[in-house]
């Protein structure tokens, strides 16, 4: 988050948008090298989907030019990092210990607290800080409480989902709620409407859908190239011998 955060001073919102998009693809190859997992062709082509899909999202919704900047980008790439390895070392350390939801929150945030604290002392940016705060106490601590008691619950969600679905479905879900948040924009906010939202909603759906498949593939039987071509054979020598008689 620190590091996210960060490289907002150097990149404008929509660019970090764009690498935070991609996140699904170092969380599977986080899950590959922590935890050993395998993932198939359909989990990786869900994968890469849903990531352009949001990609183009947000560079059609998007007013202001995509800015790249070096140090930013270096910043955001890693946190992609962080973000590839803390949801794979959550869920094995939930699976190996049998933690709680409640235990990874306390302990992920406290030390996250002292890092950032820490980053904070180092860079003569606490006091200013405090200093504003103390200026503006509702806008601050008051958002600052809604914003904290709103993450609380999303962060437990979002666990709940690593210990018993795992990372890859976690950020799949997460994922699935950045194009939420796009479609529930065209509700309350007036915007131009362009065919590039169709492309990547149907990008988006596709990964969603693959995914979905991925995990129920035992349930879920899509018929081969040679089911169909068989199919259509026979449809037509039945066709074929109606006519005849």
């Amino acid at each position: 988050m620190g590091l996210s955060n960060t490289s907002l001073g150097y990149l404008n919102y929509p660019t970090q948008v764009i690498f935070k998009c991609c996140k699904l693809i170092p969380v599977m190859i986080g899950g590959v090298f922590i935890q050993g997992k395998r993932y198939n062709i359909v989990d990786v082509t869900a994968a890469v989907c849903m990531s352009l899909g949001l990609i183009w999202f947000t560079l059609a919704d998007s007013t202001v030019t995509p800015n790249f900047n070096l140090t930013g980008v270096m910043l955001i790439s890693l946190a992609l990092c962080a973000d590839a390895v803390i949801g794979n070392v959550q869920e094995k350390a939930m699976k190996l210990h049998n933690a709680s939801n409640s235990e990874m929150v306390l302990y992920s945030y406290s030390i996250g607290f002292v890092y950032i604290l820490l980053g904070l002392t180092c860079t003569s940016g606490l006091g200013p800080a405090v200093t504003f705060c103390s200026k503006n106490p509702i806008w601050t601590y008051g958002y600052a409480f809604l914003f904290s008691l709103t993450g609380y619950f999303g962060i437990s969600f979002v666990l709940a989902l690593i210990k018993i679905f795992g990372a890859l479905l976690a950020v799949t879900v997460t994922t699935g709620r950045k194009a939420m948040t796009i479609v529930l924009s065209f509700m309350f906010f007036a915007k131009p409407f362009t065919f590039q939202y169709v492309w990547a909603g149907l990008l988006v759906v596709l990964g969603i859908f693959l995914n979905v498949y991925s995990k129920n593939v035992d349930k879920i039987r899509l018929p081969s190239l040679y089911d169909l071509i068989h199919k259509a054979a026979e449809s037509r020598k039945a066709r074929t011998l109606a006519q005849t008689v």
